[in-house]
């Protein structure tokens, strides 16, 4: 199985309710793409974020799933609307498990 794991950084302008709806929009991946097991998202509450706000996960059957996610047009959709909202940055780290 494969962990990908994603901190996203937004700008000033970013409201609350735009955080929101990146989750609710990420979270809705569920069900919709072949090889995903799970995925989680929140809203960071931690003081040690060094400005990543929003912690995105997907937990894939094999690297193969992971590989078809990237171009997906359902989760390109989701990385659009991230984009639009006023995304600065983002980490991204994927390790098997």
């Amino acid at each position: 199985m494969i962990d990908h794991i994603v901190l996203v950084k937004f700008g000033e302008s970013t409201t609350q309710k735009q955080l929101q709806e990146v989750v609710s929009r990420y979270k809705a991946l569920k069900g919709e793409l072949e090889g995903v097991i799970d995925i989680q998202a929140g809203i960071n509450f931690s003081e040690k974020n060094q400005g990543y706000q929003i912690l995105l996960s997907v937990r894939f059957e094999n690297k193969a799933a992971l590989e078809a996610y990237g171009p997906h047009p359902k989760h390109q959709a989701v990385a659009a609307f991230i984009r639009e909202v006023g995304r600065l940055d983002s980490i991204v780290m994927d390790i098997e498990i």
